[in-house]
């Protein structure tokens, strides 16, 4: 058990790294009183060691660590990578490449939607990984040892994790499905948080232009000040408060105080934000009020249609042992059904082939699902 609290410690460490073919990489975090992650701590392993890097301490510069994260010969293994890439992209503006995420990797070898790294570790290595220590406060300093031993284990475990679903996915040929889906994890644009885009976060029944083009300012001043005092966005005002601003449009202290839900930021710090967003909301050019797309139409008749889609879909899934969630979900199902074919995953790359193809088949009647008493099992069959 290894903690690293120093740059120079963490140099050497990082040296030794630079020979393995892959590391795995695991992070303790916190951000229930923040708009941004606070990294607490990093766990690295690598062939033959592996240690904690106390991202707290103040006698470190994580610099080695982003230039080991850069070395293209050496594969960052994770296991969940979204949130471990989020806080590395916004402290370093670094994605480590080249990468490989476990979850992605074993949902297409077949363990499951939502199976546990703990239970991923037991199946693949018979060992158990301890979680009783996952609400622990990662903060507080001194670690102790068997909290360092905690977080030590993920990433000790996601070695032979890796190796043999690594092994698993090469047998199936399959490492290029998993090539695929990290494509959206290495995108720069999947954590980059624009402030004049968080409007499409907040759901509402309105769709009216001029409501929702002061809805747009005021998540955007509302996003703004969130990140600017590293603070979570409803501290700064809460989403209902945000569609009663937009609905209502008060354009003065008076005006708010009389509303019901957003009364008090009459007297708040916040109440000039609050109406300089909606006067800049309400002078918006009518050619230039945001919109939203209506959805495909989708006709009821198309419900028996869904329905003998997701038959087709599980019947593929189990045949091809990959989980249904990676394959096609049902708003997928929804626009194949309604002959609405444009952005739709499953009809895209090893989707496709695996799923998407029959698909459209199935819709246009060239191929009909049964159930055959001999092979007790539904089967697929052509109609022609």
């Amino acid at each position: 058990m290894k903690i690293i609290t120093k740059t120079s410690e963490l140099e050497d460490f990082c040296q030794k790294l630079s020979l393995s073919d892959f590391i795995t990489v695991d992070t303790e975090f916190h951000r229930e009183k923040t708009y941004w992650p606070l990294l607490c701590l990093i766990q690295v392993a690598g062939n033959d060691d592996a240690a904690c890097i106390d991202a707290l301490s103040e006698k470190i510069n994580l610099e080695p660590l982003y230039s080991l994260f850069k070395n293209k010969k050496i594969t960052k293994v994770f296991h969940a990578a979204r949130q471990d890439l989020e806080i590395f992209f916004h402290l370093a503006k670094l994605i480590p490449s080249p990468i490989f995420d476990t979850q992605i990797a074993a949902m297409v070898c077949g363990f499951g939607e939502s199976v546990s790294y703990q239970n991923i570790v037991a199946k693949l290595t018979n060992s158990h990984i301890d979680k009783s220590l996952r609400f622990t406060d990662w903060t507080s300093r001194p670690l102790t040892k068997k909290q360092l031993n905690y977080a030590l284990d993920d990433v000790i475990y996601l070695r032979e994790v890796y190796v043999k679903i690594k092994e698993d996915l090469a047998n199936q040929e399959r490492t290029n499905w998993v090539k695929e889906e990290l494509a959206n994890l290495t995108d720069p644009k999947t954590y980059e948080l624009e402030p004049n885009d968080a409007w499409k976060r907040i759901k509402s029944r309105n769709k009216k232009p001029r409501f929702l083009a002061v809805l747009k300012e005021l998540a955007s001043w509302r996003e703004k000040e969130a990140q600017s005092q590293n603070i979570p966005r409803r501290r700064i005002i809460s989403d209902e408060s945000l569609i009663e601003l937009a609905s209502l449009m008060p354009t003065t202290k008076e005006q708010i105080s009389k509303t019901r839900l957003s009364r008090h930021y009459s007297r708040s710090k916040y109440n000039i934000g609050i109406i300089n967003s909606i006067n800049k909301g309400i002078k918006i050019p009518g050619n230039e009020l945001p919109t939203i797309l209506p959805a495909p139409k989708r006709s009821p008749r198309n419900g028996p249609v869904v329905e003998l889609l997701k038959v087709l879909l599980k019947t593929k899934c189990e045949e091809h042992n990959v989980a249904t969630k990676l394959v096609a979900t049902v708003d997928d199902l929804e626009n194949i059904a309604s002959d609405y074919k444009e952005n739709i995953n499953a009809l895209i790359g090893w989707r496709y082939k695996l799923f998407g193809e029959d698909a459209i088949k199935l819709k246009k009647g060239e191929i009909a699902i049964t159930f055959s008493i001999d092979k007790q099992k539904i089967v697929i069959i052509p109609t022609k």
